[in-house]
């Protein structure tokens, strides 16, 4: 696989940036990894990079964006904070890897069995942790307005519901992405990945 240069980055549209990542999940499904020399990589990335995608995931160490999509040294922007929440600092960093750094797609990828959903779903509060899931709440709260105890499945619905709530917050909180992406410079797109088979289902 080739490492990205500012050429190939501009040649790739943000539907066939969508379609590499999903070619690349495919390969990791079936294990078979696409040959990279990443020392190679190391040297032809060190002097720039041209990213043509940037994914906000969960720290989850089931979730690594680079190996669940397959991709190389330079590919990429990975975003990792617990639960796939979205803040100035997260905007911040997808509008500097869009408008600046020239990547076509944002991917915002929630997961199963999600620590931090399961957390906020159970009301934990805890230090620094209780900020962090405060920016779920709106969420378990609009799924579960009864304040009742939740099972896996409802659950696993509020992390679904989150990646949207992510999705619509950085359409709402960016002006810059918003505007890229009505331009057909960009995609927002969400996607949930299966920690038990290493699918990623885009939605």
């Amino acid at each position: 696989m080739k490492t990205l240069t500012k050429e190939i980055q501009q040649n790739i549209t943000p539907k066939s940036a969508y379609d590499i990542l999903v070619e690349g999940n495919k390969r990791f499904a079936e294990n078979l990894k696409a040959q990279r020399n990443l020392q190679e990589q190391v040297r032809e990335t060190s002097q720039g990079q041209f990213p043509f995608a940037v994914i906000l995931s969960c720290i989850d160490s089931r979730v690594p964006a680079e190996l669940v999509f397959d991709q190389g040294i330079g590919d990429i922007f990975s975003v990792r904070v617990a639960g796939n929440i979205v803040n100035e600092d997260i905007l911040g960093s997808m509008e500097y890897a869009c408008k600046v750094a020239g990547s076509k797609i944002v991917v915002v990828m929630g997961h199963t069995k999600c620590g931090a959903v399961n957390a906020a779903c159970n009301h934990v509060e805890l230090g620094n942790i209780t900020a962090l899931l405060g920016k779920i709440k709106p969420v378990v709260d609009e799924f579960n307005a009864d304040d009742n105890d939740m099972n896996d499945d409802e659950i696993e619905e509020v992390a679904h519901l989150n990646v949207e709530f992510s999705i619509n917050r950085i359409r709402k909180e960016s002006e810059i992405l918003a505007e890229m992406e009505k331009e057909g410079e960009i995609k927002i797109v969400g996607a949930m990945y299966n920690v038990a088979t290493g699918l990623v289902e885009f939605i």
